[in-house]
Order: C-alpha cells, then sequence, then structure tokens
C-alpha cells in the first residue's frame, strides 16, 4: 500500500503540470485581459492627462498623452482599444501585470513560484492569493462539510431503506423526489428557496446574504452559533437536495446487489434477524463504494456546488473568489485557486484509496496499475 501511496503522490507533478499549462495557454488567447481592462478604464473615465489607473502593487500609472504622444495615434497596438494611447503607457501597463516578458517565461517562473506556494498578487485586490485563499476559503469548507454530512445523513439510511422496501409504494414515491432531486440543479433550487423564504414573493424568513448578520460580533456565544445557523439554512437545503440523488441512488444499488448474494441467503438459514444480516453482513461489503466516493463527493461539492450557491446568496467564499477572478481577468487568483483545487481534488483521491483499504483490507492496490 506504501509503494501505490508513493506512486500516487509521484503522479501529483505531473497532473499539475499538465491542468496548469492547459489553462495558462488557454487564458494567452482569451480576449479583455488586465491591460486591456486597464487601458479601458483610461478611455472610459479619463478626461485629461492626469487620469491614473491602479495597479497591482497599489502603484499608480500615470496615463501619458492620450492623442499624439511620440506617435501613439499612429501606432498599432495589439491591445484592443489602445489606439490612440502613447505606447509608452502599454510598456508601463505590460510591465505592471507582469505581460512584458514572453508567455514561456512567465510560465516558467509560475511554476517556480508554486512549488512553494508562492501565487504572487491579485492584479486588483492588492493583497496576495495565498491571503485571498485562505480568507475565503472557511466558507466553502463551511458549506462543503455541512452539506457533504447531510447528504450522507440522508442519503445512506434512504438507500438502505429503499433497497430493504424495493418495488413497494415507499420505494416508488421516494424515487420520485430522488429523480426531482437529480434532474433540477441545484442553483434552481437555491433561487426557488429565495423566492419563498427569503423576502421575494412570498416569506421572509431568512437572511438572503451573507454568513452572519452584520451585528454578529456584539451577540453572545449562543446567540452567535444560532445566527450562523439561520443564514445556512438555505444555501445548505439548496445542496443538499441538489446532491443527495446520486448517493442514494448508489447506496441502493449497492445494498441490492450484495443482499442477492449467497452468504445472505446462508446468513439468514442461520436464523439471523434482518437487521443482523443486513448491518452484520450486507452493510460492511455494500459500504464499499459509498464510503470510498466520499473524498470526490466532498470534492465535488466543494468545488462546483457550491459556486453558484455562493453567487446566489452573497456568501464570500472561494468559489465566489473565482467568479469574480475569472469575470475580471485576474489571472493569479484564478490559476492560483484552479491550483489549490486541483491539489486538494487530487490528495482526497488518495484518501479515498486508503480509506477503501481500510473498510476492506482485502482490497489490494499494490497489484494495480496507477
Amino acid at each position: 500500500m506504501l509503494n501505490y501511496i508513493l506512486r500516487r503522490l509521484a503522479l501529483i507533478i505531473p497532473t499539475l503540470f499538465g491542468i496548469l499549462l492547459i489553462n495558462f495557454a488557454v487564458i494567452q488567447f482569451v480576449p479583455g485581459g488586465p491591460v486591456e481592462q486597464a487601458i479601458a478604464q483610461i478611455q472610459g473615465t479619463a478626461v485629461s492627462s492626469t487620469a491614473r489607473v491602479s495597479g497591482s502593487q497599489g502603484e499608480t500609472v500615470s496615463q501619458g498623452p492620450q492623442q499624439g504622444g511620440s506617435g501613439g495615434s499612429a501606432t498599432t497596438s495589439k491591445y484592443q482599444g489602445a489606439r490612440g494611447l502613447d505606447p509608452e503607457l502599454i510598456k508601463e501597463l505590460e510591465v505592471q501585470y507582469g505581460f512584458d516578458k514572453p508567455a514561456y517565461v512567465r510560465f516558467g517562473k509560475m511554476l517556480k513560484d508554486y512549488l512553494v506556494f508562492d501565487f504572487g498578487e491579485s492584479f486588483f485586490r492588492d493583497r496576495t492569493v495565498i491571503d485571498l485563499v485562505i480568507e475565503k476559503l472557511p466558507v466553502s469548507i463551511s458549506l462543503g462539510i455541512w452539506t457533504t454530512l447531510l447528504v450522507y445523513l440522508i442519503s445512506i439510511p434512504l438507500g438502505v431503506a429503499k433497497s430493504v422496501r424495493d418495488g413497494s409504494k415507499f420505494d416508488i414515491w421516494t424515487s420520485v423526489i430522488v429523480i426531482v432531486g437529480n434532474a433540477i440543479p441545484g442553483f434552481l433550487f437555491a433561487i426557488l428557496l429565495v423566492v419563498l423564504f427569503a423576502g421575494g414573493s412570498f416569506l421572509d424568513l431568512f437572511p438572503l446574504r451573507g454568513l452572519v448578520s452584520p451585528n454578529w460580533g456584539e451577540l453572545s456565544a449562543v446567540d452567535k452559533v444560532l445566527d450562523y445557523l439561520w443564514h445556512m439554512v438555505l444555501p445548505i437545503t439548496s445542496m443538499v437536495i441538489g446532491g443527495f440523488a446520486t448517493l442514494t441512488i448508489l447506496t441502493k444499488n449497492s445494498f441490492l446487489e450484495e443482499i442477492n448474494k449467497q452468504y445472505v441467503i446462508t446468513a439468514r438459514s442461520k436464523g439471523l434477524t434482518q437487521k443482523q444480516v443486513l448491518y452484520g453482513h450486507v452493510f460492511r461489503n455494500a459500504m464499499l463504494i459509498v464510503i470510498a466516493g466520499f473524498p470526490s463527493a466532498f470534492i465535488g461539492i466543494f468545488f462546483t456546488g457550491a459556486l453558484l450557491t455562493e453567487i446566489i446568496f452573497s456568501l464570500d467564499g472561494i468559489g465566489l473568489l473565482g467568479f469574480e477572478a475569472v469575470v475580471g481577468r485576474d489571472y493569479p487568483v484564478m490559476l492560483g485557486t484552479l491550483y489549490v483545487f486541483t491539489l486538494l481534488g487530487l490528495i482526497m483521491g488518495i484518501i479515498g484509496d486508503i480509506t477503501y483499504h481500510i473498510v476492506d483490507p482485502r482490497i489490494d492496490f499494490e497489484s494495480r496499475d496507477v
């Protein structure tokens, strides 16, 4: 098992390299980068030569002459909207955002920095990427943990009950709920919950924005907990509804497969009760695939399910940070969060295999190709 883990750990490096390379290459061809955004800000708001644009280090870059300076009006620029601007200003912006060097040089420097978890500084927030990620991470982790916990607490008992009552009215009606939950994305449930319970067209029972109230710091310890839970009700509900269906179906099918095996029939013939057979024999084998899928389920909820939920409920987490970085072309934040997401996903995959082995030591990953 140790050799398998070491091989998996070694594969993290080329996997990260490939993902970063593909995404870095893609953003080189995406229009509307930080330099073009700075140019648009100058062209759209500056009315004189004293206009300035903020830099990533909190510095300012003088706009310079808008027309005619150093032949700027006659110079063709590779940046959209740069016509008529002083070429020296364009060069200053390129240096400011790190685009004065060839792409391969920037990519090599990025890889070297990422090895020591130096993700650089945000173009527009005047803060390091790692500080932003650390600040936003607790919100997303909170959503992910609560959602994953509730999904498992609901899906596993429901899946077991459906497998035992396969074909009954209970199984049929719960299947309708599962199908609806599987068919409708979680963000649509989030919008519906906002309309129904957050001051939309009906009731105003829950807050619409944020993880805590503005006066949270003034509340007592008990009130702080209650306020936090009050704010979490709608986001968590929308994510649980959208995420429990797949796990319920997986649990049911896994138990049905085990229930029909010979060892179960033998256990029943020995006079064991339904509960003893189900939880003493079937549960361990049937839960293998469910337990092994926990890390990937958490990562899926954490990185995808929470994104639109954070946006809808204005929860200042890593998903909202990444969304704003994509919209604002904040490349250090985009690639930094991608690196963190990918690294966590790969590590959680290894943890999933270790969990698989712990649940059933008979599973041998040493004989399996990675």
